[in-house]
């Protein structure tokens, strides 16, 4: 059993950071601070369980009003760099 504990600082969008545990590229636990609180606690409860691998097909590319990011995104991104 592996056990990843990593943060990251997104980068263009309201969120200011990101704390994940991954156990076998499985989401156990993400906390998210700032941005908009219950969208993001949504998107906390719907990943954990799911594989990084799911995580990073379903939010890559999404947008935010005329961002070209979003914190899904950055997600996305955070998730790509730490398990390349």
């Amino acid at each position: 059993m592996s056990v990843n504990k990593f943060s990251y600082k997104p980068n263009g969008t309201c969120s200011r950071l990101f704390e994940f545990e991954c156990e076998d590229n499985i989401i156990k636990d993400v906390q998210i601070t700032g941005g908009c609180d219950g969208n993001l606690k949504g998107i906390c409860s719907i990943i954990k369980g799911k594989t990084v691998e799911e995580v990073i097909s379903a939010f890559n590319g999404i947008t935010c009003g005329n961002k070209n990011t979003s914190c899904p995104d950055q997600i996305a991104k955070c998730l790509a760099e730490q398990f390349r």
